[in-house]
């Protein structure tokens, strides 16, 4: 028993545990083309090597089969270019260079290892154009050993993200307050060969989805929380090549994106990709079919709608209104959902994000017919009649603006039985007592538009204001009374404890 342990100790490594060690830089290289060679002046990105490992096995295993570990630095040399040797040694010269591509350099030290990260930068820029030229076709092993290069460059750990490092709760952050990963010129040039990978007209569907799946996809996915906003922007365009070109993936991305936005509102309410995955989602909403399918609808109630809740909602506000107007769009009778929807998320004490939502109920109310109009008019112009009484003149004055857009003022005149009482006394109480002069310049002028479209609503309307202050006033005249005698009667009773109250 004791040998049979002490064997099973000693057993020997297989060869791609030999190499898939070697390639993220720990463990013995392999001897392709290179022999073996030692590695102790290799600087190695642990982060990147534990993410790698460990998140993106399915779709770089294969890979690491093939592309076995790159040399150290102190044997990575030019390379001739693959359009000045014959076809024929084309695959291994592809081979070789996409070994060097997968080596990791430490950015966090400009000075290190200068000339070995230039000769990779060459070779990625040449590995650019030779995609893009579409000279040679890429075999199956190529394609395996292209998409294993990038996936070992690109998927790995993000930093800490700017709020994390400072303990700061402002989760509007600028462009030069967040952080850029140093290792930008080499990303950029393995995300413009991913690009040109997806998008080229020789990339075969059947073949490359074996590499481009659905964990390849869900790491893209993921690094949408990175802050460098020149990252994002790849993969935004990227990401949405994928979903235009691979079909069988479309359904996996959008639910993908569904659970993205369900942990952003529900649990964490910070993601730094928000904008960008709503840009996807705005073209992916412009092409739906009609009748729209069920499933699309539960994405606008479930993940679009919800979208109102966080505080960040200034960051990608633009995004979400023009997917929320893209329904509207396709099915006008989705509006009543929406503008409820809305009234449900309304903000109570943040001004701005007041206006935001100002602004799209605008754009909401322009696509909405009369019929969706009229299911959702009691509760909208309740809510209305509260922001012309705002005390933030910013608010009464964006809600004002509604009524210079034609499309509005139709509905409301169509309506205007209904809609009239509502916020009559809304604009009585500006005029009498708003503090901006603005805010007072604009009720008179809705008013003067009521006036002239019904004046005899309008009388009654304000017949009806003037009953109910005149009620309202007797109701305090008999509350002061009650108390005073109430003080009457307990001076009376001579109580020496007696608390006044006023």
């Amino acid at each position: 028993m004791f040998n049979k342990i002490i064997k099973r100790g000693n057993r020997k490594v297989s060869k791609a545990e030999a190499n898939e060690d070697a390639l993220y830089g720990y463990g013995t290289p392999g001897n392709r083309n290179t022999g073996s060679i030692p590695t102790s002046n290799v600087v190695v990105n642990h982060a990147s090597r534990t993410m790698v490992s460990s998140s993106v096995a399915n779709s770089v295993q294969q890979a690491v089969a093939v592309a076995v570990a790159p040399p150290s630095s102190a044997v990575i040399e030019p390379l001739p270019l693959l359009r000045d040797i014959p076809v024929s040694e084309r695959p291994n010269m592809f081979s070789r260079k996409i070994q060097i591509c997968c080596f990791l350099f430490d950015f966090s030290d400009p000075m290190n290892s200068l000339r070995e990260k230039e000769i990779k930068r060459q070779i990625l820029v040449e590995l650019v154009d030779f995609v893009q030229s579409g000279t040679g076709k890429l075999s199956e092993i190529m394609q395996e050993e292209l998409i294993g290069m990038i996936s070992v460059n690109i998927f790995r750990c993000l930093p800490p993200a700017s709020h994390e490092n400072t303990g700061s709760e402002n989760l509007e952050l600028e462009e030069d307050e967040t952080s850029l990963d140093p290792s930008w010129p080499h990303l950029q040039i393995v995300y413009e060969l991913l690009l040109r990978y997806v998008v080229s007209s020789e990339t075969d569907t059947k073949v490359a989805k074996r590499y481009i799946d659905h964990t390849f996809g869900l790491k893209l996915l993921d690094l949408f929380a990175s802050e460098d906003h020149r990252e994002r922007e790849y993969l935004k365009t990227i990401l949405h090549r994928i979903y235009g070109k691979f079909m069988v993936h479309r359904p996996f991305i959008r639910k993908a994106i569904n659970n993205i936005f369900y942990r952003f509102i529900f649990e964490t309410q910070r993601h730094s990709g928000i904008g960008e995955l709503l840009e996807i989602l705005g073209s992916i909403i412009n092409g739906f079919a009609l009748p729209m399918k069920e499933e699309h609808k539960l994405f606008l109630v479930r993940a679009l709608i919800p979208l109102h809740k966080p505080k960040s909602i200034s960051m990608y506000h633009q995004q979400l209104s023009y997917c929320i107007t893209q329904f509207i769009e396709k099915d006008y009778k989705l509006a009543d959902i929406v503008i409820r929807g809305l009234l449900k998320y309304w903000p109570v004490i943040n001004c701005q994000k007041e206006i935001l939502f100002l602004g799209e109920l605008e754009e909401v109310l322009e696509g909405t017919q009369s019929a969706e109009f009229q299911r959702c008019m009691v509760p909208l112009f309740r809510q209305i009649g509260r922001c012309l009484n705002s005390p933030q003149f910013q608010v009464a004055e964006r809600t004002f603006f509604l009524w210079n857009n034609d499309h509005i003022v139709s509905l409301i005149a169509q309506n205007r039985d209904v809609i009239f009482p509502i916020i009559f006394e809304s604009l009585e109480k500006n005029i009498r007592g708003h503090w901006n002069q603005a805010v007072h310049g604009m009720t008179a002028n809705v008013r003067r538009m009521f006036l002239e479209m019904d004046a005899e609503l309008f009388e009654e309307c304000h017949r009806q204001y003037l009953e109910k202050e005149a009620r309202a006033q007797e109701l305090e005249e008999q509350r002061q009374l009650t108390w005073k005698r109430l003080e009457a009667v307990a001076a009376q009773t001579g109580g020496e404890d007696m608390v006044m109250v006023n």
